[in-house]
């Protein structure tokens, strides 16, 4: 079954991080967030985050992660692994050409992908969501 789209306001201008500036109270145009997030819908999926193995990298217990499988994983991507049928979401290293799996949380340690009988890299996290009022 087809969706129909979902168009959303997009308010035109940035709106500043740092000082404040004059508002711009109009809408702009509208954006639909499928175009804007999902580059391949056909192995684009979503997973919902447990843990906080990689919080210092901005993916936080409870988000909504935008995996996308046709990516090819280079190190420094966060990835969605498959060790021995256990998911597990990491950043993907190499040291001396020995892939590791790497949280970005001191209290775990690398993963030594040597250490596996079954690797599979199942997919790229392009986009994790998370609320800011939590």
């Amino acid at each position: 079954m087809v969706k129909p789209r979902v168009l959303l306001p997009l308010v035109s201008g940035h709106v500043p991080a740092g000082f404040p500036s004059p508002a711009e109270n109009y809408i702009d145009t509208s954006i639909d967030l499928n175009e804007e997030l999902i580059r391949h819908p056909a192995s684009t999926f979503f997973l919902r985050v447990k843990g906080e193995s990689m919080s210092n990298a901005g993916v936080l217990d409870g988000d909504l992660l935008i995996v996308d499988r046709s990516l090819d994983p280079q190190p420094g991507h966060i990835v969605i692994a498959v060790l021995d049928g256990a998911f597990t979401l990491k950043k993907l290293t190499f040291s001396k050409n020995i892939p590791y799996l790497e949280a970005e949380h001191p209290k775990y340690p690398p993963i030594d992908l040597r250490q596996y009988e079954n690797v599979q890299i199942w997919g790229v996290a392009i986009y994790s969501i998370h609320s800011l009022n939590r």
